[in-house]
């Protein structure tokens, strides 16, 4: 893997479906890899995930926290608060 491209990847359920959808819609430079159980996206360089837009798409309160629940794996640096969870390569 580059390290100039992030990636996340959930299993492949109902819980996670808009969570995937609304990482995509954040992040319209991102692709899409999927799998029997597991869905994978990458993007160049940066993925963001922002609750507000997870809340828009599942209709109600999300804690971005919980993302980890089907969350499979990642590649790239984190930096998270109760709004964003962002992967990057941060610099030396």
């Amino acid at each position: 893997m580059s390290r100039d491209k992030v990636f996340i990847a959930f299993q492949t359920n109902e819980d996670s479906r808009p969570i995937v959808e609304a990482i995509l819609e954040d992040n319209p430079e991102a692709t899409v890899d999927e799998q029997p159980a597991m869905v994978k996206i990458l993007a160049p360089g940066r993925l963001v995930v922002k609750r507000s837009t997870i809340e828009d798409k599942i209709g109600r309160d999300f804690v971005l926290q919980s993302i980890h629940i089907n969350l499979i794996s990642l590649a790239g640096n984190i930096t998270e608060d109760e709004d964003e969870f962002v992967l990057a390569w941060h610099q030396a």
